[in-house]
């Protein structure tokens, strides 16, 4: 008689998602999903500044996140204050649902852009992922780190049938190549959507490729985590 085949539950998923996280260097993995945030909202730029009578160079790094998420803007509080060792500002957008999370130091600027590798902005056909970071292991929490702050998990119901699909809009630079490459190596199943001005969609659709997903990247964003592991409940 055969045994019965069980598709494994969230909390065996998630535990296989910790084990993965602990093939890589700890503070690469953080490293790494900083990229991803980056790539994601962040923003690395010099402006001039008027202090006095004199005209200064600004050099800042900001994160634009959703204000109402707070348990993820405290996360990656904590995730600067891990990679670059600074307290970083928070600044709230007046009739907008936006937080700024700013950085103004020069050293953090020139750490980020001249070691890590990371290019100023804009980030139109500039953004690209560090060579260090766009392939193997230590590509999963890039991954995590874009789809946490410029991607979505979303459920659709097709006559009846409940199915899941994550989504990552890219703008047109070499990191979409990069992604791809990335989703290629891990065997991702995906479509890609190419959009006006040169902008993609990538779709990663069905219950298998959500499993996928949440074993080998994750998610630090509570808002992703509820949404899968109330979908998995169902379907399991």
């Amino acid at each position: 008689m055969l045994k019965e085949i069980r598709e494994p539950s969230f909390k065996t998923i998630m535990e296989k998602i910790l084990t993965s996280r602990k093939l890589i260097n700890l503070m690469d993995e953080k490293i790494a999903e900083f990229i991803g945030i980056m790539l994601g909202d962040g923003n690395l730029g010099r402006y001039k500044s008027k202090v006095g009578d004199k005209i200064k160079i600004q050099h800042r790094i900001r994160i634009s996140l959703d204000s109402r998420n707070k348990n993820y803007i405290q996360y990656v509080i904590q995730l600067i204050k891990d990679v670059l060792e600074v307290e970083p500002k928070i600044h709230y957008k007046k009739n907008e649902n936006v937080a700024d999370v700013r950085i103004y130091r020069k050293d953090k600027f020139f750490w980020l852009k001249d070691e890590i590798g990371l290019n100023e902005s804009p980030k139109w056909n500039k953004m690209e992922i560090p060579k260090k970071y766009s392939k193997g292991k230590s590509s999963l929490p890039i991954l995590r780190g874009l789809f946490d702050t410029d991607g979505c998990l979303s459920i659709f119901n097709n006559n009846g049938l409940l199915y899941p699909r994550i989504e990552i809009k890219i703008c047109p630079s070499p990191t979409q190549k990069q992604i791809i490459e990335m989703l290629n190596e891990f065997g991702f199943n995906y479509r890609i959507q190419y959009l006006d001005k040169c902008k993609i969609r990538i779709r990663i659709s069905g219950v298998k490729e959500l499993k996928k997903w949440f074993k080998l990247i994750g998610s630090s964003n509570k808002i992703h985590i509820e949404k899968a592991k109330k979908f998995l409940k169902k379907v399991l």
